[in-house]
Protein backbone atom coordinates (compact mmCIF):
# COMPACT_ATOMS: atom_id res chain seq x y z
CA UNK A 1 0.00 0.00 0.00
CA UNK A 2 3.12 2.38 0.79
CA UNK A 3 4.67 1.60 -2.50
CA UNK A 4 1.30 2.35 -4.50
CA UNK A 5 1.10 5.87 -2.68
CA UNK A 6 4.49 6.54 -3.20
CA UNK A 7 4.25 6.38 -7.12
CA UNK A 8 1.38 8.18 -6.81
CA UNK A 9 3.07 11.12 -5.11
CA UNK A 10 5.98 10.83 -7.96
CA UNK A 11 3.86 10.45 -10.78
CA UNK A 12 2.11 13.92 -9.49
CA UNK A 13 5.31 15.63 -8.79
CA UNK A 14 6.60 14.37 -12.61
CA UNK A 15 3.77 15.61 -14.12
CA UNK A 16 3.32 18.54 -12.43
CA UNK A 17 7.13 19.29 -13.44
CA UNK A 18 6.26 18.17 -17.06
CA UNK A 19 3.50 20.88 -17.29
CA UNK A 20 6.30 23.25 -15.95
CA UNK A 21 8.65 22.30 -18.85
CA UNK A 22 6.14 22.42 -21.36
CA UNK A 23 5.07 26.16 -20.13
CA UNK A 24 8.56 27.36 -20.03
CA UNK A 25 9.52 25.81 -23.47
CA UNK A 26 6.09 27.67 -24.70
CA UNK A 27 6.75 30.61 -22.86
CA UNK A 28 10.81 30.86 -24.40
CA UNK A 29 9.04 31.16 -27.99
CA UNK A 30 6.78 33.60 -26.90
CA UNK A 31 7.76 37.38 -26.60
CA UNK A 32 9.09 37.39 -22.71
CA UNK A 33 8.48 39.55 -19.60
CA UNK A 34 6.08 42.01 -21.57
CA UNK A 35 2.95 41.63 -19.10
CA UNK A 36 0.32 43.43 -21.75
CA UNK A 37 1.96 40.82 -24.49
CA UNK A 38 1.61 37.89 -21.92
CA UNK A 39 0.69 34.86 -24.09
CA UNK A 40 -1.07 32.82 -21.95
CA UNK A 41 -4.30 35.29 -20.81
CA UNK A 42 -7.45 34.83 -22.30
CA UNK A 43 -6.49 31.24 -23.73
CA UNK A 44 -6.89 27.84 -22.73
CA UNK A 45 -3.89 28.36 -20.61
CA UNK A 46 -6.16 30.12 -18.32
CA UNK A 47 -7.79 27.28 -17.41
CA UNK A 48 -4.10 24.98 -16.69
CA UNK A 49 -3.82 26.21 -12.75
CA UNK A 50 -7.06 24.72 -11.51
CA UNK A 51 -7.24 21.68 -13.75
CA UNK A 52 -3.44 20.71 -11.98
CA UNK A 53 -4.84 21.27 -8.91
CA UNK A 54 -8.10 19.17 -9.04
CA UNK A 55 -5.68 16.48 -10.94
CA UNK A 56 -3.40 16.64 -8.43
CA UNK A 57 -5.42 16.08 -5.62
CA UNK A 58 -7.25 13.20 -7.06
CA UNK A 59 -4.30 11.70 -7.25
CA UNK A 60 -2.32 12.46 -3.81
CA UNK A 61 -5.66 13.01 -2.11
CA UNK A 62 -3.89 15.77 0.04
CA UNK A 63 -5.83 19.47 -0.69
CA UNK A 64 -3.31 21.49 0.46
CA UNK A 65 -0.40 20.94 -1.18
CA UNK A 66 -2.38 20.63 -4.62
CA UNK A 67 -4.14 23.69 -4.51
CA UNK A 68 -0.63 24.82 -3.49
CA UNK A 69 0.88 23.87 -6.83
CA UNK A 70 -2.23 25.46 -9.00
CA UNK A 71 -1.77 28.44 -7.31
CA UNK A 72 1.66 28.55 -8.01
CA UNK A 73 1.35 27.66 -12.03
CA UNK A 74 -1.31 30.03 -12.37
CA UNK A 75 1.43 32.92 -10.46
CA UNK A 76 3.79 31.91 -12.86
CA UNK A 77 2.03 32.24 -16.09
CA UNK A 78 0.68 35.45 -14.83
CA UNK A 79 3.59 36.64 -14.21
CA UNK A 80 5.42 35.06 -17.42
CA UNK A 81 7.66 33.43 -15.08
CA UNK A 82 9.73 36.17 -13.18
CA UNK A 83 10.26 35.09 -9.96
CA UNK A 84 9.89 38.21 -7.67
CA UNK A 85 6.20 39.24 -9.63
CA UNK A 86 5.49 35.36 -9.02
CA UNK A 87 5.97 35.47 -5.56
CA UNK A 88 4.72 38.71 -5.06
CA UNK A 89 1.26 37.57 -6.53
CA UNK A 90 1.41 34.33 -4.89
CA UNK A 91 1.12 36.44 -1.50
CA UNK A 92 -0.70 39.42 -2.55
CA UNK A 93 -2.89 39.00 -5.06
CA UNK A 94 -3.55 35.01 -3.83
CA UNK A 95 -3.63 34.16 -0.35
CA UNK A 96 -4.26 37.58 1.19
CA UNK A 97 -6.42 38.78 -1.33
CA UNK A 98 -8.57 35.75 -0.72
CA UNK A 99 -8.30 36.31 3.50
CA UNK A 100 -9.51 39.91 3.02
CA UNK A 101 -12.08 39.05 0.59
CA UNK A 102 -13.38 36.14 2.55
CA UNK A 103 -13.04 38.06 6.35
CA UNK A 104 -16.39 37.96 6.50
CA UNK A 105 -17.09 34.51 6.06
CA UNK A 106 -14.38 33.12 7.58
CA UNK A 107 -15.47 35.08 11.32
CA UNK A 108 -19.10 33.44 10.51
CA UNK A 109 -17.23 29.92 10.28
CA UNK A 110 -15.28 30.32 13.39
CA UNK A 111 -18.72 31.73 15.42
CA UNK A 112 -20.38 28.59 14.13
CA UNK A 113 -17.59 26.33 15.60
CA UNK A 114 -18.17 28.04 18.45
CA UNK A 115 -21.78 27.90 18.48
CA UNK A 116 -21.52 24.29 17.45
CA UNK A 117 -19.05 23.08 20.70
CA UNK A 118 -21.17 25.14 23.12
CA UNK A 119 -24.40 23.22 22.10
CA UNK A 120 -22.36 19.78 22.38
CA UNK A 121 -21.12 20.90 25.45
CA UNK A 122 -24.57 21.50 26.64
CA UNK A 123 -25.79 18.22 25.85
CA UNK A 124 -28.17 19.30 23.31
CA UNK A 125 -26.65 17.50 20.61
CA UNK A 126 -26.32 14.50 22.46
CA UNK A 127 -30.08 14.95 23.58
CA UNK A 128 -30.88 15.45 19.86
CA UNK A 129 -29.10 12.14 19.17
CA UNK A 130 -31.86 10.11 21.83
CA UNK A 131 -34.51 11.66 20.57
CA UNK A 132 -33.72 11.18 16.99
CA UNK A 133 -33.05 7.12 18.19
CA UNK A 134 -36.06 6.89 18.90
CA UNK A 135 -38.14 8.71 16.65
CA UNK A 136 -36.12 8.31 13.41
CA UNK A 137 -35.79 4.26 13.45
CA UNK A 138 -35.03 3.75 9.83
CA UNK A 139 -31.58 4.91 8.20
CA UNK A 140 -34.19 6.00 4.77
CA UNK A 141 -35.76 8.15 7.53
CA UNK A 142 -32.24 9.79 8.42
CA UNK A 143 -31.37 10.21 5.00
CA UNK A 144 -35.19 11.64 3.94
CA UNK A 145 -34.42 14.37 7.21
CA UNK A 146 -31.19 15.41 6.74
CA UNK A 147 -32.58 16.35 2.95
CA UNK A 148 -35.86 17.75 4.41
CA UNK A 149 -34.22 20.09 6.59
CA UNK A 150 -31.45 20.85 3.90
CA UNK A 151 -34.84 21.83 1.41
CA UNK A 152 -35.97 23.97 4.49
CA UNK A 153 -33.04 25.99 4.81
CA UNK A 154 -33.04 27.80 1.73
CA UNK A 155 -31.65 30.98 2.85
CA UNK A 156 -28.08 30.15 2.28
CA UNK A 157 -25.51 27.70 0.71
CA UNK A 158 -23.01 28.57 3.82
CA UNK A 159 -25.63 29.08 6.28
CA UNK A 160 -27.30 25.56 5.04
CA UNK A 161 -23.94 23.35 5.04
CA UNK A 162 -22.95 24.06 8.22
CA UNK A 163 -26.08 23.85 10.32
CA UNK A 164 -27.84 20.71 8.53
CA UNK A 165 -24.29 19.21 9.47
CA UNK A 166 -24.39 20.43 13.28
CA UNK A 167 -27.78 18.94 13.34
CA UNK A 168 -28.14 16.03 11.67
CA UNK A 169 -24.08 13.86 12.40
CA UNK A 170 -26.14 12.65 15.66
CA UNK A 171 -28.80 11.36 13.82
CA UNK A 172 -26.74 9.62 10.48
CA UNK A 173 -23.79 8.63 13.00
CA UNK A 174 -26.62 6.85 15.07
CA UNK A 175 -27.23 5.10 11.90
CA UNK A 176 -24.43 4.24 10.92
CA UNK A 177 -24.06 6.68 7.44
CA UNK A 178 -21.01 7.29 6.99
CA UNK A 179 -19.83 11.43 6.63
CA UNK A 180 -19.16 11.07 3.28
CA UNK A 181 -22.56 10.23 2.33
CA UNK A 182 -23.68 13.47 5.08
CA UNK A 183 -21.50 15.08 3.50
CA UNK A 184 -23.71 14.36 -0.09
CA UNK A 185 -26.85 15.05 1.29
CA UNK A 186 -25.33 18.35 2.53
CA UNK A 187 -23.87 19.51 -0.83
CA UNK A 188 -26.82 17.71 -2.88
CA UNK A 189 -29.30 20.32 -1.22
CA UNK A 190 -27.40 23.41 -0.46
CA UNK A 191 -27.01 25.26 -3.83
CA UNK A 192 -29.40 23.34 -5.80
CA UNK A 193 -32.25 24.22 -3.34
CA UNK A 194 -30.48 27.90 -3.24
CA UNK A 195 -30.78 28.12 -6.83
CA UNK A 196 -34.83 27.61 -7.12
CA UNK A 197 -35.98 29.43 -3.80
CA UNK A 198 -36.90 33.14 -5.02
CA UNK A 199 -35.87 34.49 -1.32
CA UNK A 200 -32.51 33.53 -1.23
CA UNK A 201 -28.60 34.96 -1.52
CA UNK A 202 -28.76 33.27 -4.59
CA UNK A 203 -31.85 34.70 -6.36
CA UNK A 204 -30.19 37.90 -5.24
CA UNK A 205 -26.54 37.59 -7.20
CA UNK A 206 -28.78 36.49 -10.28
CA UNK A 207 -30.79 39.43 -10.22
CA UNK A 208 -27.93 41.33 -9.98
CA UNK A 209 -26.07 39.86 -12.40
CA UNK A 210 -28.84 41.23 -14.21
CA UNK A 211 -29.58 44.72 -13.33
CA UNK A 212 -25.73 45.48 -13.26
CA UNK A 213 -25.31 44.15 -16.57
CA UNK A 214 -28.52 46.34 -17.72
CA UNK A 215 -29.44 43.48 -19.99
CA UNK A 216 -32.37 43.44 -22.19
CA UNK A 217 -34.08 40.26 -21.30
CA UNK A 218 -37.95 41.19 -21.27
CA UNK A 219 -38.08 40.67 -17.54
CA UNK A 220 -36.89 41.91 -14.72
CA UNK A 221 -34.20 39.78 -12.39
CA UNK A 222 -36.09 38.30 -10.24
CA UNK A 223 -39.00 37.46 -12.32
CA UNK A 224 -36.77 35.67 -15.04
CA UNK A 225 -35.23 34.35 -11.86
CA UNK A 226 -39.21 32.62 -11.10
CA UNK A 227 -39.68 31.50 -14.66
CA UNK A 228 -36.45 29.96 -14.78
CA UNK A 229 -37.31 27.51 -11.64
CA UNK A 230 -39.08 24.60 -13.45
CA UNK A 231 -36.40 24.44 -16.27
CA UNK A 232 -33.60 23.97 -13.60
CA UNK A 233 -33.48 20.40 -14.54
CA UNK A 234 -29.93 20.13 -12.37
CA UNK A 235 -31.56 21.11 -9.20
CA UNK A 236 -35.03 19.65 -9.06
CA UNK A 237 -33.63 15.75 -10.96
CA UNK A 238 -31.30 15.94 -7.81
CA UNK A 239 -34.25 16.12 -5.18
CA UNK A 240 -35.81 13.41 -7.04
CA UNK A 241 -32.29 11.43 -7.35
CA UNK A 242 -32.00 11.84 -3.73
CA UNK A 243 -35.05 10.82 -2.64
CA UNK A 244 -35.21 7.34 -5.23
CA UNK A 245 -31.69 6.16 -3.74
CA UNK A 246 -32.96 6.41 -0.16
CA UNK A 247 -35.91 4.41 -0.70
CA UNK A 248 -33.96 2.33 -2.92
CA UNK A 249 -31.35 1.33 -0.74
CA UNK A 250 -28.23 1.23 -2.63
CA UNK A 251 -25.21 3.07 -3.45
CA UNK A 252 -22.53 2.61 -5.90
CA UNK A 253 -18.99 3.98 -6.95
CA UNK A 254 -16.63 5.21 -3.99
CA UNK A 255 -19.66 5.77 -2.15
CA UNK A 256 -20.73 2.16 -1.94
CA UNK A 257 -17.31 1.11 -0.09
CA UNK A 258 -18.05 4.07 2.49
CA UNK A 259 -21.59 3.16 3.46
CA UNK A 260 -20.11 -0.60 4.20
CA UNK A 261 -17.16 0.27 6.16
CA UNK A 262 -19.48 2.40 8.06
CA UNK A 263 -22.50 -0.59 8.51
CA UNK A 264 -19.79 -3.46 9.07
CA UNK A 265 -17.32 -2.18 10.48
CA UNK A 266 -18.76 1.76 12.51
CA UNK A 267 -15.80 3.65 10.26
CA UNK A 268 -18.40 6.36 9.57
CA UNK A 269 -15.11 8.14 8.09
CA UNK A 270 -15.00 11.27 10.07
CA UNK A 271 -12.56 13.34 10.95
CA UNK A 272 -10.59 13.76 14.09
CA UNK A 273 -13.17 15.22 16.22
CA UNK A 274 -12.73 16.91 20.51
CA UNK A 275 -12.92 13.47 22.18
CA UNK A 276 -12.67 13.01 25.63
CA UNK A 277 -15.55 15.11 26.53
CA UNK A 278 -18.80 13.80 27.71
CA UNK A 279 -22.18 15.28 26.95
CA UNK A 280 -23.94 16.68 29.89
CA UNK A 281 -26.75 14.68 30.98
CA UNK A 282 -29.01 17.80 31.88
CA UNK A 283 -29.05 18.91 28.08
CA UNK A 284 -32.50 18.36 26.04
CA UNK A 285 -33.68 18.56 23.27
CA UNK A 286 -34.81 22.22 23.61
CA UNK A 287 -30.89 23.46 23.86
CA UNK A 288 -30.22 22.50 20.39
CA UNK A 289 -33.52 23.54 18.70
CA UNK A 290 -32.98 27.60 20.81
CA UNK A 291 -29.66 28.09 19.30
CA UNK A 292 -30.97 26.72 15.58
CA UNK A 293 -34.33 28.73 15.83
CA UNK A 294 -32.35 32.23 16.81
CA UNK A 295 -29.60 31.39 14.42
CA UNK A 296 -31.90 31.27 11.33
CA UNK A 297 -33.85 33.98 12.16
CA UNK A 298 -31.13 36.31 13.12
CA UNK A 299 -29.40 35.71 9.57
CA UNK A 300 -32.67 36.61 8.11
CA UNK A 301 -32.82 39.73 9.50
CA UNK A 302 -28.95 40.25 9.56
CA UNK A 303 -29.54 39.92 5.74
CA UNK A 304 -32.39 42.06 4.93
CA UNK A 305 -30.71 44.45 7.72
CA UNK A 306 -27.96 44.67 5.49
CA UNK A 307 -29.52 45.09 2.12
CA UNK A 308 -32.00 48.49 3.65
CA UNK A 309 -35.02 46.88 4.36
CA UNK A 310 -34.88 48.80 7.61
CA UNK A 311 -35.04 52.59 6.59
CA UNK A 312 -32.46 52.07 4.08
CA UNK A 313 -32.86 51.73 0.40
CA UNK A 314 -34.83 49.27 0.47
CA UNK A 315 -37.17 50.37 3.25
CA UNK A 316 -39.81 47.47 3.56
CA UNK A 317 -39.16 45.59 0.51
CA UNK A 318 -38.47 42.19 1.43
CA UNK A 319 -37.57 40.66 -2.15
CA UNK A 320 -35.13 44.04 -3.06
CA UNK A 321 -33.60 43.89 0.60
CA UNK A 322 -32.47 40.31 -0.09
CA UNK A 323 -31.49 41.22 -3.51
CA UNK A 324 -29.06 44.05 -2.17
CA UNK A 325 -27.95 41.92 0.43
CA UNK A 326 -24.22 41.18 1.59
CA UNK A 327 -24.14 37.50 2.95
CA UNK A 328 -20.30 37.91 3.83
CA UNK A 329 -21.57 40.65 6.34
CA UNK A 330 -24.96 39.62 7.09
CA UNK A 331 -24.30 36.05 8.16
CA UNK A 332 -21.32 37.06 10.90
CA UNK A 333 -23.99 39.98 11.98
CA UNK A 334 -26.31 37.40 12.86
CA UNK A 335 -23.69 34.74 14.33
CA UNK A 336 -22.90 37.31 16.25
CA UNK A 337 -26.02 37.79 17.93
CA UNK A 338 -26.96 34.08 17.89
CA UNK A 339 -22.96 33.04 20.12
CA UNK A 340 -23.91 35.89 22.61
CA UNK A 341 -27.55 34.85 23.31
CA UNK A 342 -26.22 31.13 23.26
CA UNK A 343 -23.53 32.09 25.97
CA UNK A 344 -26.41 33.85 28.22
CA UNK A 345 -28.83 30.67 27.65
CA UNK A 346 -26.59 27.85 28.46
CA UNK A 347 -24.86 29.79 31.84
CA UNK A 348 -28.54 29.99 32.48
CA UNK A 349 -29.65 27.21 32.27
CA UNK A 350 -26.46 26.09 34.47
CA UNK A 351 -25.72 23.96 31.51
CA UNK A 352 -22.00 25.15 31.40
CA UNK A 353 -20.65 27.95 34.03
CA UNK A 354 -19.33 31.29 32.05
CA UNK A 355 -15.79 30.07 32.16
CA UNK A 356 -16.50 26.68 30.36
CA UNK A 357 -18.68 28.66 27.78
CA UNK A 358 -15.16 31.02 26.59
CA UNK A 359 -13.65 27.55 26.17
CA UNK A 360 -15.60 26.52 23.46
CA UNK A 361 -14.78 29.74 21.75
CA UNK A 362 -11.31 28.33 21.05
CA UNK A 363 -12.53 25.15 19.88
CA UNK A 364 -14.93 26.00 17.51
CA UNK A 365 -11.64 28.14 16.16
CA UNK A 366 -9.54 24.59 15.37
CA UNK A 367 -12.27 22.68 14.64
CA UNK A 368 -12.92 24.86 11.37
CA UNK A 369 -9.21 25.40 10.83
CA UNK A 370 -9.19 23.21 7.70
CA UNK A 371 -12.08 24.60 5.96
CA UNK A 372 -10.45 27.83 6.66
CA UNK A 373 -7.49 27.04 4.80
CA UNK A 374 -8.94 25.27 2.14
CA UNK A 375 -10.85 27.84 1.00
CA UNK A 376 -8.15 30.37 1.53
CA UNK A 377 -6.41 28.68 -1.47
CA UNK A 378 -9.63 27.66 -3.01
CA UNK A 379 -10.17 31.40 -3.57
CA UNK A 380 -6.18 31.80 -4.41
CA UNK A 381 -6.42 30.03 -6.81
CA UNK A 382 -9.90 31.36 -8.40
CA UNK A 383 -7.80 34.52 -8.37
CA UNK A 384 -4.90 33.19 -10.51
CA UNK A 385 -7.93 32.15 -12.89
CA UNK A 386 -9.42 35.15 -13.36
CA UNK A 387 -6.31 37.26 -13.52
CA UNK A 388 -5.31 34.81 -16.68
CA UNK A 389 -8.81 35.55 -18.20
CA UNK A 390 -10.11 32.77 -18.38
CA UNK A 391 -13.22 34.53 -18.26
CA UNK A 392 -12.28 35.72 -22.09
CA UNK A 393 -11.40 32.54 -23.38
CA UNK A 394 -14.94 30.72 -22.19
CA UNK A 395 -16.48 34.07 -23.76
CA UNK A 396 -14.97 33.19 -26.45
CA UNK A 397 -15.76 29.85 -26.61
CA UNK A 398 -19.38 30.44 -26.24
CA UNK A 399 -20.35 32.51 -28.66
CA UNK A 400 -18.73 30.31 -31.21
CA UNK A 401 -20.95 27.51 -29.90
CA UNK A 402 -23.81 29.87 -30.23
CA UNK A 403 -23.73 29.84 -33.83
CA UNK A 404 -24.68 25.85 -34.39
CA UNK A 405 -27.49 24.25 -33.76
CA UNK A 406 -30.03 27.00 -32.14
CA UNK A 407 -32.48 24.23 -30.74
CA UNK A 408 -28.93 22.31 -29.04
CA UNK A 409 -27.79 25.21 -27.40
CA UNK A 410 -29.67 25.09 -23.62
CA UNK A 411 -27.47 21.43 -23.80
CA UNK A 412 -24.41 23.06 -25.24
CA UNK A 413 -24.75 25.99 -22.16
CA UNK A 414 -25.01 23.96 -19.33
CA UNK A 415 -21.95 21.58 -19.92
CA UNK A 416 -20.39 25.16 -20.74
CA UNK A 417 -22.07 26.24 -18.08
CA UNK A 418 -20.49 22.89 -16.14
CA UNK A 419 -17.06 23.16 -17.23
CA UNK A 420 -16.28 26.90 -16.09
CA UNK A 421 -17.73 26.34 -12.45
CA UNK A 422 -15.95 23.03 -12.18
CA UNK A 423 -12.62 24.64 -13.37
CA UNK A 424 -13.41 27.65 -11.35
CA UNK A 425 -14.96 26.65 -7.89
CA UNK A 426 -17.48 29.06 -8.66
CA UNK A 427 -20.84 29.25 -9.85
CA UNK A 428 -21.97 32.87 -9.27
CA UNK A 429 -18.77 33.50 -11.33
CA UNK A 430 -19.89 31.47 -13.95
CA UNK A 431 -23.27 32.91 -14.37
CA UNK A 432 -22.00 36.23 -14.24
CA UNK A 433 -20.09 35.24 -17.46
CA UNK A 434 -22.27 33.54 -18.74
CA UNK A 435 -25.77 35.60 -18.61
CA UNK A 436 -24.77 38.36 -20.54
CA UNK A 437 -23.72 36.40 -23.33
CA UNK A 438 -27.28 34.05 -23.35
CA UNK A 439 -28.64 37.21 -22.87
CA UNK A 440 -27.62 38.19 -26.56
CA UNK A 441 -28.53 35.06 -28.11
CA UNK A 442 -31.99 34.33 -27.32
CA UNK A 443 -34.81 36.79 -28.06
CA UNK A 444 -36.00 39.13 -25.25
CA UNK A 445 -38.89 37.30 -23.05
CA UNK A 446 -39.37 34.32 -25.33
CA UNK A 447 -39.04 30.84 -23.56
CA UNK A 448 -35.93 30.07 -24.99
CA UNK A 449 -34.23 33.08 -22.98
CA UNK A 450 -35.76 31.10 -20.24
CA UNK A 451 -34.33 27.70 -21.00
CA UNK A 452 -30.95 29.00 -21.83
CA UNK A 453 -30.54 30.89 -18.55
CA UNK A 454 -32.23 28.11 -16.82
CA UNK A 455 -29.52 25.88 -18.14
CA UNK A 456 -27.05 28.37 -17.19
CA UNK A 457 -27.85 28.11 -13.92
CA UNK A 458 -27.98 24.88 -13.49
CA UNK A 459 -24.89 24.29 -15.56
CA UNK A 460 -22.94 26.61 -12.53
CA UNK A 461 -24.71 24.60 -9.49
CA UNK A 462 -23.56 21.13 -10.98
CA UNK A 463 -20.23 22.03 -11.84
CA UNK A 464 -19.54 23.87 -8.57
CA UNK A 465 -21.28 20.76 -7.01
CA UNK A 466 -18.53 18.61 -8.33
CA UNK A 467 -14.97 20.90 -8.15
CA UNK A 468 -13.01 19.96 -4.64
CA UNK A 469 -11.96 23.77 -4.69
CA UNK A 470 -15.78 25.36 -4.42
CA UNK A 471 -16.65 27.11 -1.64
CA UNK A 472 -19.61 24.97 -1.19
CA UNK A 473 -17.84 21.79 -1.14
CA UNK A 474 -15.40 22.81 1.22
CA UNK A 475 -18.51 24.10 3.49
CA UNK A 476 -20.22 20.51 3.13
CA UNK A 477 -16.77 18.63 3.93
CA UNK A 478 -16.90 21.62 7.22
CA UNK A 479 -20.28 20.31 8.13
CA UNK A 480 -20.25 16.72 7.79
CA UNK A 481 -16.78 16.70 9.40
CA UNK A 482 -15.48 14.84 6.48
CA UNK A 483 -12.43 14.54 4.66
CA UNK A 484 -12.88 17.35 1.95
CA UNK A 485 -11.36 14.65 -1.00
CA UNK A 486 -13.10 11.72 0.40
CA UNK A 487 -16.55 13.82 -0.03
CA UNK A 488 -15.45 15.22 -3.07
CA UNK A 489 -14.34 11.58 -4.92
CA UNK A 490 -17.68 9.48 -3.25
CA UNK A 491 -20.14 12.10 -4.25
CA UNK A 492 -18.74 13.00 -7.80
CA UNK A 493 -20.13 9.62 -9.50
CA UNK A 494 -23.69 10.97 -8.15
CA UNK A 495 -23.83 14.49 -9.69
CA UNK A 496 -22.11 13.19 -13.30
CA UNK A 497 -25.55 10.73 -13.00
CA UNK A 498 -27.47 13.46 -12.57
CA UNK A 499 -25.71 15.75 -15.09
CA UNK A 500 -25.99 13.54 -17.85
CA UNK A 501 -29.81 13.19 -17.40
CA UNK A 502 -29.83 17.29 -17.34
CA UNK A 503 -27.98 17.11 -20.40
CA UNK A 504 -30.96 15.07 -22.35
CA UNK A 505 -33.46 16.75 -20.72
CA UNK A 506 -32.23 20.22 -21.98
CA UNK A 507 -31.90 18.72 -25.79
CA UNK A 508 -35.60 17.85 -24.88
CA UNK A 509 -36.58 21.36 -23.92
CA UNK A 510 -34.44 23.03 -26.39
CA UNK A 511 -36.68 20.90 -29.27
CA UNK A 512 -40.44 20.43 -27.10
CA UNK A 513 -39.82 23.81 -25.58
CA UNK A 514 -42.57 22.89 -22.82
CA UNK A 515 -41.75 21.88 -19.09
CA UNK A 516 -44.36 19.88 -18.84
CA UNK A 517 -42.86 17.70 -21.44
CA UNK A 518 -38.78 18.02 -20.60
CA UNK A 519 -39.19 17.44 -17.05
CA UNK A 520 -41.67 14.28 -16.43
CA UNK A 521 -39.07 12.83 -19.63
CA UNK A 522 -36.08 13.82 -16.96
CA UNK A 523 -37.60 12.69 -13.86
CA UNK A 524 -38.56 9.34 -15.42
CA UNK A 525 -34.71 8.97 -16.99
CA UNK A 526 -33.47 9.73 -13.44
CA UNK A 527 -35.27 7.02 -11.44
CA UNK A 528 -34.83 4.41 -15.17
CA UNK A 529 -30.82 5.22 -14.87
CA UNK A 530 -30.90 4.43 -11.24
CA UNK A 531 -32.79 1.30 -11.74
CA UNK A 532 -30.48 -0.01 -14.52
CA UNK A 533 -27.45 1.05 -12.26
CA UNK A 534 -28.58 -0.98 -9.55
CA UNK A 535 -28.97 -3.84 -12.14
CA UNK A 536 -25.20 -3.43 -13.34
CA UNK A 537 -23.72 -3.21 -9.48
CA UNK A 538 -25.67 -6.19 -8.48
CA UNK A 539 -24.26 -8.27 -11.50
CA UNK A 540 -20.60 -7.46 -10.77
CA UNK A 541 -21.26 -7.78 -7.31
Amino acid sequence: MRSTGKRRVLFAVLATAAVLLLSTAVLAAGDGGDAAANPFTNTAWALLPPVIAITLALITKEAYSSLFVGILVGALLCCSFAPVATLDAVVNDGLISAIAGNAGIFLFLVILGAIVALVNASGGSAAFGRWAAKNIKTKIGAMLATFVLGILIFIDDYFNCLTVGSVMRPVTDNHKISRPKLAYLIDATAAPVCMIAPVSSWAAAVATVISDNDLNLGYDGIELFVRAIPYNFYSLLTFVFIIVLALMKFDYGPMKLREMNAMLHGDLGAQEESAGEEANPKGKIIDLIVPVVVLIISCVVGMIYVGGFFGGSCDGDFVAAFANTDATVALPWGGLITLVFTVAYMVARRLTSFKGAMACVPKGFIAMVPPITILTLAVSLKSMTSALGADMFVKAAMEGASQGLYSLLPAVIFVVACLLAFASGTSWGTFGILIPIVSAVFEPGSTPLVIGVSACLAGAVCGDHCSPISDTTIMASAGAQCDHLTHVATQLPYAITVAAVSFVTYIIAGFTKSVWISLPVGIVLTIATLFVIKSMTRKKA
